[in-house]
């Protein structure tokens, strides 16, 4: 088991190239769109935060423009289970082996977050982040994926609990559930209540869209329209793209002098 975490732990971060296609492009390139609004919305923040430029990130493009990415990066979670349970279906089996390693090799990037934005500010550290959320979802949602049209109702609902549910108590360890009246600052926070809503809602949409992962209409093309290969490429990196992104738009703004005092 061991060994086979380390070999999955190196490979999701192993550079994809060339396109592969052997996935629905479509899915992948809804997660490029997702990784570049997010890359887009963090050099804003970064701007905001480290620049001071007069940015106003909580404002309501801004606040609207960091909901949408999530909820596409999230629901694609829930879309990207049925697609893969599909696959080991035409194979003879509903492993949960590949789920287990998939969901501890994301959670293992989130605590990388947590261990470096600790560094970087202690007591404001991302404690349950986005990468966080989707390891523990993935095995969560992993009983539903025989069950993909329950996504509807029970993702409606965990999407109303917060609404529905007037409970809520200062205990630090009910942060990841959402649970808690002030959960402590961070960069980074995203709650399985309600987010893991999304998630379900996803996997609703694949078993709609392609039932025994394959598409409704025959007519889709197989392939991404020329010029446009990048965008599920960027899809199929898109931890990688995460992980890196913001290293990397750190530097460049230090190098062009727009982060003052660096």
């Amino acid at each position: 088991m061991l060994k086979a975490y380390i070999r999955t732990l190196i490979h999701s971060i192993r550079p994809v190239w060339p396109l592969r296609r052997d996935r629905l492009w479509e899915v992948d390139a809804l997660r490029g769109i997702a990784i570049l609004m997010m890359v887009v919305y963090h050099l804003a923040w970064d701007l905001y935060g480290l620049a001071g430029w007069d940015i106003p990130i909580y404002g309501l493009f801004w606040s609207t423009w960091q909901r949408i990415t999530a909820s596409l990066f999230i629901g694609l979670v829930g879309v990207s289970m049925y697609l893969r349970a599909q696959r080991l279906r035409a194979k003879g089996g509903w492993a949960f082996r590949p789920y287990l390693l998939r969901g501890l090799v994301i959670f293992s990037w989130g605590m990388v977050i947590t261990l470096v934005t600790y560094l970087y500010q202690p007591g404001e550290q991302v404690r349950f982040g986005i990468l966080h959320f989707i390891g523990v979802s993935i095995l969560l949602a992993y009983p539903l994926l025989r069950f993909p049209l329950l996504g509807l109702p029970l993702g409606l609902l965990v999407l109303l609990l917060p609404r529905l549910i007037s409970w809520r108590h200062g205990w630090s360890w009910l942060e990841w559930v959402g649970l808690v009246k002030n959960p402590h600052p961070a960069f980074d926070y995203f709650p399985l209540i309600p987010w893991f809503g999304v998630v379900l809602l996803g996997l609703f949409l694949a078993r709609v869209c392609y039932p025994r992962g394959r598409r409704l209409c025959s007519r889709w093309p197989a392939a991404p329209p020329k010029g446009w290969a990048w965008l599920p490429l960027a899809g199929q990196n898109s931890l990688l793209i995460y992980l890196l992104h913001q290293p990397v738009i750190i530097l460049l703004l230090t190098v062009l002098g727009i982060i003052p005092g660096a």
